[in-house]
Protein backbone atom coordinates (compact mmCIF):
# COMPACT_ATOMS: atom_id res chain seq x y z
CA UNK A 1 0.00 0.00 0.00
CA UNK A 2 2.51 2.18 0.70
CA UNK A 3 4.73 1.29 -2.58
CA UNK A 4 1.20 2.59 -4.15
CA UNK A 5 0.70 5.75 -2.63
CA UNK A 6 4.75 6.71 -3.12
CA UNK A 7 4.52 5.80 -6.89
CA UNK A 8 1.56 7.58 -7.55
CA UNK A 9 2.05 10.70 -5.55
CA UNK A 10 5.53 10.54 -7.54
CA UNK A 11 3.29 9.89 -10.56
CA UNK A 12 1.23 13.37 -10.16
CA UNK A 13 4.30 14.95 -9.56
CA UNK A 14 5.62 14.29 -12.98
CA UNK A 15 2.44 14.77 -14.70
CA UNK A 16 2.38 18.07 -13.00
CA UNK A 17 5.53 19.59 -13.95
CA UNK A 18 5.63 18.31 -17.46
CA UNK A 19 1.87 20.50 -17.60
CA UNK A 20 3.67 22.80 -16.43
CA UNK A 21 6.75 23.00 -19.13
CA UNK A 22 4.21 22.94 -21.81
CA UNK A 23 2.98 25.85 -21.09
CA UNK A 24 3.22 28.47 -23.85
CA UNK A 25 5.70 30.37 -21.57
CA UNK A 26 8.10 27.52 -21.30
CA UNK A 27 7.39 25.47 -24.43
CA UNK A 28 8.69 27.22 -26.94
CA UNK A 29 11.36 25.15 -28.98
CA UNK A 30 14.34 27.80 -28.89
CA UNK A 31 14.25 27.41 -25.07
CA UNK A 32 15.16 23.05 -24.91
CA UNK A 33 17.63 23.50 -27.69
CA UNK A 34 19.82 20.41 -27.81
CA UNK A 35 23.30 21.17 -26.14
CA UNK A 36 25.04 18.03 -26.55
CA UNK A 37 25.20 14.09 -26.82
CA UNK A 38 27.20 11.97 -24.54
CA UNK A 39 27.87 8.49 -24.14
CA UNK A 40 28.75 7.37 -20.40
CA UNK A 41 29.90 4.45 -18.65
CA UNK A 42 30.47 3.01 -15.04
CA UNK A 43 34.51 3.13 -14.07
CA UNK A 44 33.97 2.70 -10.25
CA UNK A 45 30.62 1.82 -7.87
CA UNK A 46 32.47 2.68 -4.54
CA UNK A 47 29.40 4.17 -1.90
CA UNK A 48 29.11 7.65 -1.43
CA UNK A 49 25.66 8.06 -0.16
CA UNK A 50 23.55 5.32 2.18
CA UNK A 51 24.12 2.23 2.85
CA UNK A 52 26.78 -0.26 0.46
CA UNK A 53 24.66 -1.97 -2.31
CA UNK A 54 25.11 -6.01 -2.03
CA UNK A 55 25.35 -6.51 -5.54
CA UNK A 56 27.61 -5.63 -8.21
CA UNK A 57 26.34 -3.14 -11.04
CA UNK A 58 27.30 -1.82 -14.27
CA UNK A 59 25.65 1.27 -16.36
CA UNK A 60 25.76 2.46 -19.51
CA UNK A 61 23.76 4.91 -21.31
CA UNK A 62 23.46 7.69 -23.86
CA UNK A 63 22.71 11.33 -22.38
CA UNK A 64 21.14 14.57 -24.01
CA UNK A 65 21.20 17.75 -22.59
CA UNK A 66 18.85 20.45 -23.49
CA UNK A 67 19.36 23.93 -22.63
CA UNK A 68 16.74 25.78 -19.95
CA UNK A 69 15.66 29.12 -20.58
CA UNK A 70 16.93 30.50 -17.11
CA UNK A 71 20.64 31.84 -17.08
CA UNK A 72 22.70 34.38 -16.59
CA UNK A 73 26.68 34.86 -17.44
CA UNK A 74 29.26 37.90 -17.54
CA UNK A 75 30.39 39.70 -20.05
CA UNK A 76 33.70 36.97 -19.98
CA UNK A 77 31.18 34.29 -21.32
CA UNK A 78 31.49 32.94 -17.46
CA UNK A 79 28.47 32.16 -14.92
CA UNK A 80 25.28 30.19 -14.16
CA UNK A 81 22.81 28.25 -16.68
CA UNK A 82 19.96 25.75 -16.06
CA UNK A 83 20.20 22.49 -18.19
CA UNK A 84 17.65 18.94 -18.74
CA UNK A 85 19.80 15.93 -18.45
CA UNK A 86 17.86 13.19 -19.76
CA UNK A 87 19.18 9.89 -20.49
CA UNK A 88 18.52 6.03 -21.38
CA UNK A 89 20.68 3.11 -20.49
CA UNK A 90 21.35 0.03 -19.08
CA UNK A 91 21.55 -1.11 -15.47
CA UNK A 92 23.47 -4.86 -15.02
CA UNK A 93 23.16 -6.79 -11.49
CA UNK A 94 23.48 -10.38 -10.25
CA UNK A 95 22.95 -11.37 -14.02
CA UNK A 96 19.92 -8.89 -14.78
CA UNK A 97 19.34 -6.23 -16.98
CA UNK A 98 17.02 -3.29 -16.88
CA UNK A 99 15.98 -0.53 -18.91
CA UNK A 100 16.83 3.18 -17.28
CA UNK A 101 14.89 6.44 -18.35
CA UNK A 102 15.84 9.55 -16.30
CA UNK A 103 15.15 13.01 -16.36
CA UNK A 104 17.36 15.30 -14.45
CA UNK A 105 16.93 19.34 -14.18
CA UNK A 106 20.75 20.63 -13.75
CA UNK A 107 22.06 23.91 -12.37
CA UNK A 108 25.25 24.75 -14.47
CA UNK A 109 28.82 26.81 -13.50
CA UNK A 110 31.24 27.50 -16.38
CA UNK A 111 31.23 28.94 -19.76
CA UNK A 112 28.86 29.73 -21.81
CA UNK A 113 29.88 27.78 -24.56
CA UNK A 114 29.54 24.77 -22.50
CA UNK A 115 32.92 23.64 -22.86
CA UNK A 116 33.91 24.00 -19.41
CA UNK A 117 31.49 22.61 -17.01
CA UNK A 118 30.34 21.95 -13.08
CA UNK A 119 27.05 20.49 -12.76
CA UNK A 120 24.63 19.65 -10.04
CA UNK A 121 21.14 18.06 -10.56
CA UNK A 122 17.97 16.29 -9.04
CA UNK A 123 15.78 14.26 -10.85
CA UNK A 124 14.00 11.04 -11.34
CA UNK A 125 14.48 7.51 -13.06
CA UNK A 126 12.18 4.91 -14.62
CA UNK A 127 13.58 1.37 -14.21
CA UNK A 128 12.44 -1.48 -16.08
CA UNK A 129 13.10 -3.90 -13.42
CA UNK A 130 14.03 -2.93 -9.52
CA UNK A 131 15.22 -5.89 -8.09
CA UNK A 132 18.69 -7.62 -8.73
CA UNK A 133 19.42 -10.99 -6.66
CA UNK A 134 19.60 -9.69 -3.10
CA UNK A 135 19.66 -5.79 -4.37
CA UNK A 136 15.95 -4.58 -3.72
CA UNK A 137 15.43 -0.80 -5.10
CA UNK A 138 12.31 -1.05 -3.79
CA UNK A 139 9.79 0.64 -7.08
CA UNK A 140 10.19 1.58 -10.82
CA UNK A 141 10.71 4.93 -9.81
CA UNK A 142 13.93 6.19 -8.43
CA UNK A 143 15.23 9.52 -7.68
CA UNK A 144 18.57 10.13 -9.39
CA UNK A 145 21.16 13.12 -7.86
CA UNK A 146 23.97 13.71 -9.69
CA UNK A 147 26.92 16.36 -9.84
CA UNK A 148 30.02 16.29 -12.82
CA UNK A 149 31.68 18.38 -14.54
CA UNK A 150 33.68 18.04 -18.49
CA UNK A 151 36.53 19.81 -20.10
CA UNK A 152 37.27 19.98 -23.90
CA UNK A 153 39.19 17.17 -25.68
CA UNK A 154 39.08 19.99 -29.19
CA UNK A 155 36.29 22.44 -30.19
CA UNK A 156 33.10 19.59 -30.62
CA UNK A 157 33.78 16.92 -28.12
CA UNK A 158 34.85 16.98 -24.32
CA UNK A 159 35.74 14.34 -21.88
CA UNK A 160 33.68 13.98 -18.20
CA UNK A 161 33.18 12.61 -14.81
CA UNK A 162 29.90 11.91 -13.94
CA UNK A 163 28.43 10.72 -10.29
CA UNK A 164 25.18 9.46 -9.84
CA UNK A 165 23.40 8.19 -6.96
CA UNK A 166 19.70 5.96 -7.82
CA UNK A 167 17.50 5.40 -4.26
CA UNK A 168 14.27 5.64 -4.08
CA UNK A 169 14.96 8.06 -0.45
CA UNK A 170 13.11 5.71 1.77
CA UNK A 171 9.66 5.85 0.34
CA UNK A 172 9.09 2.07 -0.65
CA UNK A 173 10.43 1.67 3.16
CA UNK A 174 13.59 0.61 4.96
CA UNK A 175 14.20 -2.57 3.88
CA UNK A 176 15.76 -0.86 0.29
CA UNK A 177 19.49 -0.13 -1.31
CA UNK A 178 20.50 2.73 -4.04
CA UNK A 179 23.45 2.68 -5.43
CA UNK A 180 26.70 4.60 -6.60
CA UNK A 181 28.27 5.02 -9.79
CA UNK A 182 31.13 6.83 -10.53
CA UNK A 183 31.21 7.45 -14.75
CA UNK A 184 33.20 8.35 -17.36
CA UNK A 185 31.45 10.71 -20.21
CA UNK A 186 32.65 11.37 -23.73
CA UNK A 187 30.42 14.11 -24.49
CA UNK A 188 29.60 15.74 -28.51
CA UNK A 189 28.48 19.65 -28.00
CA UNK A 190 26.71 21.23 -30.66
Amino acid sequence: ETEKKFTRGVLIGFCSFGLWLSTPEYSSSTELDLLSLSFRTRVSDDTVLGKDAPEFFTESGITANFKLPWQSYTSLGWGLGTRLMTSAGVLRGANKNALTVSAIPELTFGSEDGRYILDLGIGGAIFSRYKFGVQDFGGHFQFALTFGGSVPVNESQGIGYRFLHFSDAGGYGPHTTGADFHMIEFIHRF
